[in-house]
């Protein structure tokens, strides 16, 4: 199996290739395999393969990902969204409902493919949310995907340095930042998938917490009495962002949140009321 070195789902990978390649789910695809395919399906299966045998991730080979049980477009110009990261979206919306702030706002600082704030608009209709990122061609993608899930009008892109174009804005019921946080030692290099994805996205320095650090000045005024902050991390370095958030944030309840694979990865800031 020519795939099975690349990521060890070589089967897998090639059942979902074939499928794209197709235009049918993969359900469909397996349901008819003694189907004989028709030649432009073939040539194109062809070369989705030659892609993904260079080591390309999936989803920049089929140019789409799931994410929180939706689809978004994902390419060069931003990291695929990871299963992990709905672990934010999924506290965001349970502390919005439980303070009746479904109406609110939200930040997302450094949006990327706009996973994050794409979800949150579609999950909570009448919540104002406010996405950020440095990188224009990042946000092209974003904005595309919020069209793409019908939230364009719902969610505003804003170009510029983390919590700077934000702050304008200020405050919010609910700040998410999933920064890059991989220390630069860390990072993927070639033949590793993940070395695809935008190295800026990904470098978090030395200890990979060089980002959050330059945020973390502008949390208190980005965060709204009773509203919630939740910023991801690495296992290695989920503890130590946690110590820079209480030291910024002192009377906010600030812990650490495991991920679905018992790994520390959300550090969550809850403000308390004003007064």
């Amino acid at each position: 199996m020519r795939l099975e070195p690349v990521g060890g789902t070589g089967r897998l990978d090639a059942v979902f290739l074939l499928a794209h390649a197709g235009g049918v789910s993969r359900q469909e695809m397996i349901a008819h395999r003694e189907r004989k395919l028709a030649p432009e399906v073939a040539e194109r299966f062809e070369m989705l393969v030659a892609r993904r045998e260079a080591g390309a991730p999936l989803a920049y080979v089929t140019g789409e990902a799931g994410f929180y049980g939706r689809m978004f477009a994902v390419d060069e110009r931003v990291l695929v969204p990871r299963p992990e990261t709905e672990l934010a979206v999924e506290w965001a919306v349970r502390h919005l409902r439980a303070i009746g702030r479904e109406a609110g706002t939200a930040a997302d600082v450094g949006t990327g493919s706009g996973a994050i704030a794409v979800t949150l608009a579609c999950e909570l209709p009448d919540l104002n949310v406010f996405a950020s990122d440095a990188s224009q061609p990042a946000l092209a993608v974003a904005r595309a995907n919020a069209a793409r899930n019908d939230v364009f009008q719902h969610v505003t892109f804003l170009h510029g340095d983390l919590a700077a174009p934000l702050l304008p804005f200020a405050p919010f019921d609910c700040v998410v930042a999933n920064l890059p946080y991989v220390p630069t030692a860390e990072c993927a290099a070639p033949p590793d998938p993940v070395a695809f994805e935008p190295l800026v996205a990904r470098d978090g320095g030395a200890d990979g917490l060089a980002l959050y650090r330059r945020l973390l000045p502008d949390l208190p005024s980005l965060i709204a009495p009773r509203g919630i902050a939740l910023l991801e991390a690495a296992p290695v370095n989920a503890r130590a962002l946690e110590a820079l958030v209480r030291a910024v944030l002192p009377s906010a309840g600030v812990e650490t949140i495991v991920d679905y694979a018992e790994l520390d990865r959300l550090v969550i800031a809850v403000v308390p009321p004003s007064g």
